[in-house]
């Protein structure tokens, strides 16, 4: 409950002078009848009357805080909200090739770039995010969804070794602007992130760029991996495992003009720090609209007021007239 008018509610202090009013008549006295002595009065029993006598003006002063509350017009109100999300449809192009299994990432590039990935999606629950994963060739892992729990489980199955090895960075681009491609959403971005040159497939990096480019969809790209060299995993005929340094290549001019061509931007990843603060720029960068409207209703509750001071004021009446009446 709230009121429109709350200010005129100071007007309640009249029952100040009311009382005092009241106060001074019952001092002075009202009776208009003269007799000589009230000694033979002061044994007779007081009755129900006797200690309601108050009650009239009890009931006028209500009926008044009544009536002011009622000109100050309390309000009840509803309040409701409703939101608007606009959000943006996202696919991870992430490359599973048998260089990401290199340990200058903790424990390894392709352990690290999932669990990034994992982060990242978890943190977007407005957006359509999708998977793609590529080496020598390309294939959807999960279609454009927003069931990122489904999501976060398919990309704990993703290992490298699961399509033939090499490294098809136009593809794998190619593979994701196809996901994008019949999006309705406002903003379409795909984030593409390898660790080494193009070497194979039928589509080249700066033809996906272009497709992506003449669509609307941004591109992020990442090249991961740790300056010169990186300790690889290696097999012995024995089934001994060894590390042997293995010379880091990222092609970065290809990974910059893709960026570039398509509105969006390249970043290098040295390490797992440094990696989770580029998924959390690309986050602050490409962030969901959220609209929230508010709307309150307010219902008018000044005619009960108005009645219930009009009863006491009725009540009132009849007291005094009837059952509390008093010689003149």
């Amino acid at each position: 409950m709230e009121f429109a008018n709350p200010k005129l509610l100071w007007l309640l202090a009249v029952w100040l002078p009311m009382t005092a009013y009241y106060v001074y008549g019952l001092r002075k006295g009202r009776a208009t009848m003269r007799i000589s002595s009230v000694a033979g009065l002061r044994g007779v029993p007081r009755g129900a009357r006797y200690y309601l006598r108050h009650l009239p003006f009890a009931a006028r002063c209500a009926a008044v805080g009544l009536l002011i509350a009622a000109m100050a017009r309390p309000q009840s109100s509803t309040s409701d909200a409703s939101s608007t999300t606009e959000g943006i449809d996202i696919v991870l192009a992430l490359d599973v090739s048998g260089s990401m299994l290199a340990r200058d990432f903790k424990p390894d590039r392709i352990s690290a770039a999932k669990q990034v990935a994992g982060n990242f999606i978890a943190d977007r629950p407005n957006d359509r995010i999708g998977l793609v994963v590529f080496a020598g060739e390309s294939f959807t892992q999960s279609p454009l969804t927003t069931d990122k729990a489904s999501l976060l489980n398919i990309l704990g199955t993703v290992e490298s070794g699961i399509v033939e090895d090499g490294t098809a960075i136009g593809n794998g681009l190619g593979t994701a602007v196809n996901r994008l491609r019949e999006s309705k959403a406002e903003s379409k971005v795909a984030i593409l992130l390898t660790d080494g040159v193009n070497n194979r497939g039928q589509i080249a990096p700066q033809t996906a760029a272009d497709i992506a480019a003449s669509l609307g969809i941004r591109v992020y790209t990442i090249g991961v991996g740790s300056e010169d060299t990186a300790p690889y995993p290696a097999i012995d005929m024995w089934g001994n495992v060894s590390f042997v340094p293995m010379k880091v290549e990222i092609d970065e001019k290809t990974l910059s003009e893709i960026a570039e061509k398509t509105g969006g931007k390249y970043f290098r990843a040295t390490d797992n720090d440094k990696l989770n603060e580029i998924y959390k720029e690309i986050d602050r960068l490409e962030k969901s609209r959220v609209e929230v409207e508010h709307r309150t209703r307010y219902d008018e509750r000044f005619a009960g007021f108005a009645l219930a001071a009009l009863s006491l004021l009725v009540a009132e009446f009849l007291m005094r007239r009837i059952w509390l009446r008093r010689l003149p």
